[in-house]
């Protein structure tokens, strides 16, 4: 990563600007054209070193406040093509597949769901049911208390004191 790249980075972990052109507002922070940065952004993804943009919205302040992860025990043979179907809910907002740590743990598919309710969450659970079926061996849902995480990686500035 050059210089530049890292100060692109800086700039932009916090997230972009809320500007009508968000990439244009932070190229001219940094005393870049948007083309430069825009450049910059797809060869730094290019090479790994960024993996995606993405938004990462805080569901709470958005009256999400009913936030729940539910997990399934579904045939390990099955997870990927079940996984697949149960993401593309428009209400999942990410699914994956998890090992299972038995005997206490049997739930190998796990599935995001929000909503302004639980009653509203349920109800959501129970069409991800319907959909899985007899797949399904059995379900639960682990409803989040508290925002742990919104963040991707954070570059320290130079000199910065390291807390680990």
């Amino acid at each position: 990563m050059t210089v530049t790249d890292r100060d692109i980075v800086r700039a932009l972990q916090g997230g972009l600007p809320l500007a009508a052109r968000p990439y244009a507002a932070a190229a001219a922070s940094l005393g870049l054209s948007e083309a430069a940065l825009l450049q910059r952004l797809q060869a730094m993804q290019d090479s790994g070193v960024i993996r995606r943009i993405a938004i990462a919205p805080n569901h709470y302040r958005l009256g999400m406040t009913a936030n729940g992860m539910t997990v399934w025990d579904v045939e390990d043979a099955r997870v990927a093509e079940l996984g697949a179907k149960v993401g593309a809910l428009p209400f999942v907002t990410h699914a994956y597949e998890r090992p299972r740590a038995p005997p206490d743990w049997t739930y190998n598919l796990f599935a995001m769901v929000h909503g302004t309710t639980r009653d509203e969450v349920e109800a959501k659970r129970a069409r991800i049911a319907t959909l899985l079926g007899a797949a399904s061996r059995a379900n639960d849902i682990l409803y989040s208390t508290r925002i742990l995480k919104k963040t991707g990686l954070r570059l320290r500035r130079k000199g910065a004191a390291c807390s680990d």
